[in-house]
C-alpha cells in the first residue's frame, strides 16, 4: 500500500510540472548534496596512516611523496588528461628516467569544450608542449574521440598513474569509466581539482559506486584541492 502511495505522489508531482517553477534549484541543490558527500568522504578517508600526508602545500610535494613511496624509478605508464602547458607531465618525466616508461598527454589544446564555473568554452587553450624526451607523446582532441583508439592498441602491464586535470564532470567520468578495464590494483589516480564537488569529486564518487572500486587515499594538498588515490582492488 505504501508503495502505491509513493507512486501516486510521484505521478501527481510530475503532472504539476514543477520544473517550470523550481528548475533553478537543481544546480544549488546538487552542489549542497555533493558538498555533504565530499565532507563525509573526507571524514571517512582520513586515517591514522595518512593524516600527516593530507596537508601538502604544493602539488609537487604531493607528487614527490607519491613517487618516493609508490613508484621510485620503476617502469611507468603515465596518462595525463588535461595537459595545458605541460607542467605536471614535465615533473613526472624529470623524476622518472626509466627508459621503459611511457608518458601520454591528452588534451584538445583548444581550451575547455564547454563552460566550467567562471571559465568559458575555449579557456585554457595552449600549444602542444615541446618536450625533448622520446618517451612522451601528446594526443590532441576530445577524450571521447581519442581515448578509445589509444586503448585499443594499448598492451602494457606497467604501473599506471592517471593524472586527471580535466576539470569537467563529463570529461572526468568518461576517462575513469573508459579506463576501468585497464586499471589494476596499486595503480594511482591523481586529481587536480578534486575539491570541486560537482565535477571531479562527483565523477569519482559515481565511478566508485558503479564499478565497486576500493581505494586508499594516499595524500592531498591545500584542503583536498588535489588528492592522490591508490586502487586496492
Amino acid at each position: 500500500m505504501f508503495s502505491n502511495f509513493k507512486t501516486s505522489c510521484k505521478n501527481f508531482l510530475l503532472k504539476l510540472q514543477l520544473h517550470r517553477i523550481f528548475y533553478f534549484l537543481v544546480r544549488p541543490s546538487l552542489l549542497l548534496s555533493n558538498t555533504l558527500k565530499l565532507s563525509k568522504w573526507i571524514s571517512d578517508n582520513k586515517t591514522e596512516k595518512n593524516k600527516k600526508y593530507l596537508n601538502f602545500l604544493y602539488r609537487e610535494d604531493l607528487y614527490q611523496f607519491v613517487n618516493e613511496n609508490n613508484i621510485s624509478n620503476q617502469p611507468l605508464l603515465y596518462l595525463e588528461f588535461g595537459v595545458f602547458k605541460g607542467d605536471s607531465i614535465k615533473w613526472w618525466l624529470s623524476c622518472n628516467n626509466n627508459i621503459e616508461s611511457a608518458f601520454y598527454g591528452f588534451d584538445t589544446f583548444e581550451g575547455l569544450p564547454e563552460s566550467w564555473g567562471d571559465y568559458k568554452k575555449g579557456d585554457f587553450d595552449a600549444t602542444i608542449p615541446n618536450i625533448p624526451d622520446t618517451r612522451v607523446q601528446f594526443v590532441k582532441g576530445l577524450f571521447q574521440d581519442t581515448l578509445p583508439g589509444f586503448l585499443g592498441q594499448l598492451n602494457s602491464n606497467k604501473k599506471i598513474i592517471v593524472h586527471i586535470d580535466a576539470d569537467l564532470f563529463s570529461s572526468t567520468l568518461y576517462v575513469l569509466t573508459t579506463l576501468r578495464p585497464f586499471l589494476k590494483k596499486d595503480d594511482i589516480i591523481i586529481f587536480d581539482e578534486f575539491f570541486v564537488p560537482n565535477d571531479e569529486f562527483s565523477a569519482f564518487e559515481i565511478f566508485c559506486r558503479s564499478f565497486y572500486i576500493k581505494y586508499e587515499l594516499l595524500g592531498a594538498t591545500n584542503n583536498y584541492f588535489r588528492v592522490a588515490i591508490k586502487l586496492t582492488n
